[in-house]
């Protein structure tokens, strides 16, 4: 075909498609078929170029819209389509090929995913909704098995790490952007700081634990050697964009998340061993328990409320006697004890914790933001949440998942030869650490905008253990 033969088709289709477009458009109002060449343009995608398609749901993640009901299942739209895409293609390759890296599936890290995975199919055959449950280990399958699975198989590339990370931070740039001049418009006020995201996180807890992760993430990269000084540059703005938008958030809990996740940068950079790490953590958490009365009525003498205030807001974490945000944390949490107290083994069933809590809640425990309709949030644990749900042996398998990835990242830190190798997996351990410290206080493990995140630093830290730790170089393997 000649080149003028080439053009004239060209032009032939795009009028085509334009005239197409303009009828739909005038007889029934609908602009839907003018996302065709981007419905295609993805199916090219998943055809051609299956790791651009991982890289695309880095990118939209962030900037994702929740449709509230789909068939009575809320979906995050485009990514959880583009995920759930990824999921069926990668096991339908995985059957044709039978093909996968051996080291990634007998990795500790790994066999841990897959006995959270095997418990929680033993809880939903014996959930209190099965159909919730089945819908909840669909979800958690196309979060994971694209997100350290297929994440972990990318990421033997080490550019694909890169753009990996900075196409979610690129998003979270857009989204920091838009939270910001929204926020402006309503003088920076606490009351509006807990909206202003919206429609791209549900409210400031979410936005605040996807900035905390990428602020250590920026800030990592600042530290990687060989990069150029204009790009040092741009990472120092994003780093600082970001660092803004934490305080702005008032997110407590993400403020508390990269407390912690300093006192262990603090305690690496001094070469304090992991065992002792976990002992004070142990030592510090049976003492709670043992003086938790005392400790509770010497909270309660606290009035600070939250407010606009940076200061006043840090005094607020640990009021217990008027904070709302507060109290109706331990309403849930109490109620998810209960709920454990009844089903200690199976609990009630993946995801059901807000269809089954309101029975038991206590009148005198119950603030002005209670609800008995399970619309507004879940447990706000990861840890008490999954008490409930999976009962004490998935609380621990949840236990043993964190562990397993923290000690894995601090181990490849530590015989790391390559300093980038070395810089990275202790930013992605920082970072996926100050997640599951922030999910003491809510969990977001069920949404994309921090599962993504999530898995993928676990996939990260897998990655950098088997193959590059012992690398002199920090080059693509062969």
């Amino acid at each position: 075909m000649s080149n003028k033969a080439k053009i004239g088709w060209v032009y032939l289709l795009t009028a085509l498609f334009i005239a197409i477009s303009l009828f739909f458009v005038v007889k029934s109002n609908n602009y839907m078929f003018f996302a065709t060449p981007i419905v295609l343009g993805v199916l090219l995608l998943y055809i051609f170029s299956f790791d651009k398609v991982m890289m695309l749901v880095s990118f939209v993640t962030p900037l994702s819209v929740v449709l509230d009901s789909f068939d009575g299942l809320a979906v995050s739209l485009p990514a959880e389509p583009l995920l759930a895409g990824i999921l069926v293609l990668f096991i339908a390759k995985f059957l044709y090929d039978g093909k996968y890296d051996r080291n990634i599936t007998i990795h500790p890290v790994a066999i841990t995913i897959y006995c959270m995975f095997l418990w929680m199919f033993v809880t939903t055959v014996t959930s209190e909704i099965p159909l919730v449950s089945m819908k909840y280990m669909l979800s958690r399958l196309w979060f994971i098995v694209p997100s350290f699975f297929f994440c972990a198989l990318l990421f033997k590339k080490p550019k694909n790490i890169d753009w990996f990370i900075w196409l979610y931070m690129a998003g979270l740039c857009i989204v920091v952007i838009y939270t910001t001049i929204i926020h402006s418009q309503h003088g920076f006020d606490n009351h509006s700081a807990h909206w202003v995201m919206s429609p791209f996180y549900n409210d400031h807890t979410a936005y605040g634990a996807a900035l905390a992760i990428y602020l250590i993430y920026a800030i990592t990269y600042v530290f990687i050697p060989g990069i150029k000084t204009s790009r040092r540059v741009i990472v120092l703005g994003v780093v600082a964009l970001l660092s803004v938008a934490m305080i702005l958030s008032s997110c407590r809990a993400a403020w508390v998340s990269l407390a912690a996740a300093i006192g262990v940068l603090a305690c690496v950079l001094l070469k304090i061993k992991f065992k002792w790490i976990l002992g004070i953590m142990i030592i510090l958490a049976g003492l709670f328990f043992t003086f938790q009365h005392q400790i509770i009525d010497a909270l309660e003498h606290n009035n600070q409320d939250a407010s606009g205030d940076i200061v006043e807001n840090i005094q607020s974490i640990t009021n217990i006697s008027t904070d709302a945000s507060n109290l109706e944390r331990f309403n849930r949490w109490h109620s998810a004890f209960r709920l454990f107290a009844e089903r200690p083994v199976f609990g009630w069933g993946p995801g059901t914790y807000q269809f089954v809590y309101a029975p038991y809640q206590m009148s005198m425990e119950k603030t002005v933001i209670s609800t008995n309709t399970g619309d507004a949030g879940n447990a706000h644990s990861e840890y008490i949440g999954t008490l409930a749900e999976q009962g004490f042996i998935g609380t621990i398998l949840l236990l043993a998942f964190v562990i397993t990835v923290v000690y894995t990242g601090l181990k490849s830190y530590k015989k790391a030869k390559n300093k980038k190798a070395k810089v990275l997996v202790l930013g992605s351990t920082l970072a996926f650490f100050s997640y599951f410290v922030h999910g003491f206080l809510n969990n977001f493990l069920d949404t994309d905008k921090l599962a993504v995140p999530v898995w993928s630093c676990a996939a990260l830290i897998v990655v950098i253990d088997l193959y590059y730790s012992n690398q002199e170089r920090f080059e693509e393997i062969q």
